[in-house]
């Protein structure tokens, strides 16, 4: 069986003797949702996903943003930093605004990353592990 907490977000994956005992006992503490009752596994890539996709789909933004936050900057902080609008580091982070090489270099200076890491451009990437993530 898969369950999910809601908050805080927990799955869980139950099998055994009691799980419909433990389950009216969690139930009394948190709010949580049955995904699945069969006890087959019911797993798919993580690639396969959604999530995965939309996340490939904006990388160097996500990197962008997760960059500027470690670094304790906020948007406008950093665009005055560059001399630069807020809204085009809004636009940068969402994926509106495709990142030039001199941005690049200009972003990895400011939120000290690398600077390859921001040139990825879809290209193939080397093999990863495959990670799996439960299917909702």
């Amino acid at each position: 069986m898969l369950a999910l907490v809601k908050k805080p977000h927990i799955e869980l994956a139950i099998q055994g003797e009691g799980v419909e005992d433990f389950l009216s006992w969690i139930k009394k503490r948190y709010d949580i949702s049955v995904l699945s009752a069969a006890d087959t596994e019911q797993s798919v890539p993580v690639e396969d996903t959604d999530f995965w996709r939309e996340m490939e789909a904006n990388r160097i933004g996500n990197l962008l943003a997760a960059a500027r936050l470690k670094a304790g900057l906020t948007q406008a902080e950093l665009a005055k930093q560059l001399r630069i609008r807020q809204n085009m580091i809004s636009d940068y982070e969402r994926g509106r605004r495709k990142l030039s090489p001199c941005m690049a270099k200009r972003f990895s200076k400011a939120l000290h990353i690398n600077e390859e890491h921001l040139k990825y451009k879809g290209e193939q990437r080397a093999p990863v592990e495959r990670l799996h993530a439960s299917v909702r």
